[in-house]
C-alpha cells in the first residue's frame, strides 16, 4: 500500500524577505537614519563643535567597514543568528552611549560600538540573507528587503525627534534598543537560522532545481584578482562616490533644515524622503527588465540625485516648493544608491564571484563614505557662515555624483561575452 502524499512546504524565501524587511528598517532607523538627528541632538546638549562630532559619525561608518569586510566569514564561523544578535546588541549599546556621552572620547567609543554592529543589519547582511533564496527573482526580492531600510527612515527619523523631545534622548535610546533587539533576536531564532538546504528547498521555490555545485571552472574566478578587474573597480568606486555625496549631505541635511522648517517638520520631510526613497526602489525593482543595463539605471538615479542637489540651492534656505522638490528627487535615488550595486555584480558576474563582490563592494563603499560626515562638516564649518551659506555642500554633493555617473559608465562593455550566470 503506498505511502500517503504530504504536500510540499511552502517556499520559504518569502518569509526571510519579510523577516529581513524588518531587519533592515531597524538597521537603517537606528544605524543609518539615526546618526544624522544624534548629530544635532549631540550637538545642541554639549555644545560641542559640528565637526567634532561628524568625526565621530564617520568612525561609525569606518568601523562598520571593517566589520562589513569579514561578514561572510564572521557567517561562516558563528552562524546567522549569532552574528545579527551580537551585532544587533553593540548598536543598542552604542546609541544608548551617544546619548550618555559626557566627554569626547566617550562619544568616540559609543561611535565603535553602534558602528560595528549597524552593518550587521545592513545592505551586505541584507543581501547575504536574501541571496541563497533567489536567483530570477532576485531584483525584486532585494528591493522589498531593503524597501525596509526606507521604512527605518520613514518611521525613526520623526520618532527619534519626538521622543528625545518628549522622554529625553537616554530613555529614547533604551526604548528603541531594546524593543530592536527583541525583535531581531526573535527573528533570528524564528528564520535566518534557516537556509535553503535545511528545509530541502532551492532557490526562487522551484522544484527539483536544487543548487549546482561547484565546479574547477567556477571555483577559478573566485581566485580572480578583483582589484586588477575594471568591472569591480568602477563598480566599487562608482558606489563609494555616490554613497559619499548620498551620507555627507544626510548627516547635515536634518540640522540644515532645521532652521528653515523647524524640528517637528524637518522630521517629517526627511521622512518623506525616505518614502520616495521606497518609490524609488520600488519601481526599480519590478520595473526594470531582466535584460536591463543595471549600471544606466544606476546612472539615471544618481542624475535624479544630482537635480535635487541643484535644487536645494534653488531654493536658497526658503521653505518653499523647491525645497521640498529637492528632497523628494534626491530621496527617490537613496535606496538604489544601496540595492542597484547587488544586482550589477549579480549581472556581471558570477554566483560564486557575486558572493565575495558584494560584501568587497560594501566595505570599500563604506569605508569612503565613512568620512563624508566629517568632509561635508569641515565644508560646512569653512562656508556655513559666509555668505554662501550651505550651497556649499550642496555642489559638493551634485559634484561627486556626476563623477559616480562617469565612473559607472566607465564599466560598461567590459568582457561583453560574460554572460549573465543567475
Amino acid at each position: 500500500m503506498p505511502l500517503p502524499a504530504f504536500p510540499a512546504r511552502p517556499f520559504f524565501g518569502w518569509h526571510v524577505v519579510a523577516a529581513t524587511f524588518v531587519l533592515a528598517t531597524f538597521g537603517w532607523g537606528v544605524g543609518f537614519y539615526g546618526p544624522p538627528v544624534f548629530l544635532y541632538a549631540v550637538a545642541l546638549r554639549t555644545g560641542w563643535p559640528v565637526p567634532m562630532v561628524s568625526a565621530a559619525v564617520t568612525v561609525h561608518f569606518l568601523l562598520g567597514a571593517a566589520v562589513v569586510a569579514n561578514l561572510p566569514r564572521l557567517y561562516r564561523s558563528f552562524g546567522v543568528p549569532f552574528v545579527t544578535v551580537m551585532g544587533t546588541t553593540h548598536l543598542a549599546i552604542g546609541i544608548a552611549g551617544w546619548a550618555l556621552a559626557a566627554e569626547p572620547w566617550q562619544l568616540f567609543v559609543a561611535a565603535l560600538a553602534s558602528g560595528s554592529g549597524w552593518v550587521t543589519m545592513g545592505a551586505a547582511a541584507v543581501n547575504a540573507l536574501i541571496a541563497p533564496w533567489f536567483n530570477l527573482r532576485r531584483p525584486a526580492a532585494l528591493g522589498m528587503a531593503y524597501n525596509g531600510a526606507s521604512l527605518g527612515g520613514v518611521i525613526f527619523s520623526p520618532l527619534w525627534i519626538a521622543l528625545i523631545a518628549g522622554i529625553g534622548f537616554v530613555p529614547a535610546s533604551l526604548a528603541i534598543g531594546g524593543v530592536m533587539l527583541a525583535v531581531v533576536g526573535v527573528l533570528s531564532v524564528l528564520v535566518f537560522r534557516h537556509t535553503p538546504k535545511s528545509l530541502g528547498q532551492a532557490p526562487d521555490g522551484a522544484e527539483g532545481a536544487l543548487p549546482r555545485p561547484l565546479t574547477a571552472q567556477d571555483e577559478s574566478p573566485i581566485r580572480r584578482q578583483f582589484f586588477r578587474d575594471r568591472r569591480f573597480l568602477t563598480l566599487a568606486v562608482g558606489m563609494m562616490l555616490g554613497l559619499f555625496a548620498q551620507i555627507g549631505l544626510l548627516a547635515h541635511l536634518f540640522s540644515l533644515l532645521v532652521p528653515v522648517l523647524g524640528e517637528g517638520l524637518t522630521g517629517f520631510a526627511m521622512g518623506g524622503a525616505t518614502l520616495a526613497a521606497i518609490l524609488g526602489r520600488s519601481l526599480v525593482g519590478w520595473v526594470m527588465p531582466a535584460s536591463a543595463d543595471r549600471r544606466l539605471v544606476a546612472c539615471a538615479s544618481y542624475g535624479v540625485q544630482v537635480i535635487g542637489s541643484l535644487l536645494f540651492i534653488v531654493a536658497a534656505g526658503d521653505g518653499g516648493p523647491w525645497l521640498f522638490l529637492g528632497i523628494a528627487l534626491f530621496g527617490l535615488g537613496i535606496g538604489n544608491a544601496t540595492s542597484l550595486p547587488p544586482l550589477i555584480a549579480q549581472q556581471e558576474f558570477s554566483p560564486p564571484e557575486t558572493a565575495r563582490v558584494v560584501p568587497l563592494i560594501v566595505a570599500i563603499g563604506q569605508a569612503g563614505y565613512a568620512f563624508a560626515p566629517a568632509a561635508f562638516g569641515l565644508l560646512r564649518a569653512g562656508g556655513g557662515a559666509g555668505a554662501a551659506g550651505p550651497t556649499p555642500l550642496f555642489v559638493c554633493a551634485a559634484a561627486i555624483q556626476v563623477a559616480a555617473i562617469g565612473c559607472l559608465l566607465a564599466g560598461r562593455g567590459v568582457n561583453p561575452s560574460c554572460p549573465d550566470r543567475r
